[in-house]
């Protein structure tokens, strides 16, 4: 393979790679809309603290703890580790750390083969950071499953707590 074709493959390898990063990203948008959606809706059932019992209430927070746990990771998602790339000219950081002139005359000088090696070294790099993305996906997603049934049950004891509450002198 000639330095041309090398470098085509590289980069076709990196834009590859960097076209996950939007599948991930929108896995975790419905995620985030369903973790809140779900901390909403039983914020919004809530019957007075005084009406419930202690395991009532331990069944709520552990509602909360686990989509919290699952909104942890989510935010993990979205900021993961962006450090490496050390004096990359394909990296925005580090040719964000230059000046444009310092840029384009680096860039200039580099050869062919210095820049493959730059384009695979950016390819491994975000290959990691978008393990880690997806593995912080699945993590949210398994805490948001957890999270479901002490959900159900909390929202049905919310209503049969609302619904006595509510209870006009004489009825059944």
């Amino acid at each position: 393979m000639n330095e041309k074709e090398l470098t085509e493959v590289a980069q076709n390898e990196l834009d590859r790679i960097l076209g996950f990063f939007p599948r991930v990203d929108a896995k975790a948008s419905v995620i985030l809309a369903v973790n809140t959606g779900m901390l909403g809706f039983l914020a919004s059932r809530l019957p007075t603290l005084s009406s419930l019992v202690w395991w009532e209430i331990a069944l709520c927070l552990t509602t909360v703890a686990l989509l919290g746990i699952s909104l942890w990771f989510l935010y993990k998602q979205a900021f993961p580790n962006v450090e490496g790339g050390n004096a990359s000219l394909v990296y925005f950081r580090e040719i964000a750390n230059k000046t444009e002139a310092k840029f384009i005359d680096e860039f200039a000088k580099q050869g062919a083969r210095d820049h493959v090696n730059d384009l695979l070294g950016q390819a491994w790099r975000n290959s990691v950071i978008l393990k880690d993305k997806f593995d912080y996906v699945r993590k949210a997603l398994i805490f948001l499953a957890l999270a479901i049934p002490p959900w159900v049950a909390s929202l049905a004891i919310f209503a049969l707590k609302t619904a006595a509450a509510t209870k006009q002198p004489g009825q059944p």
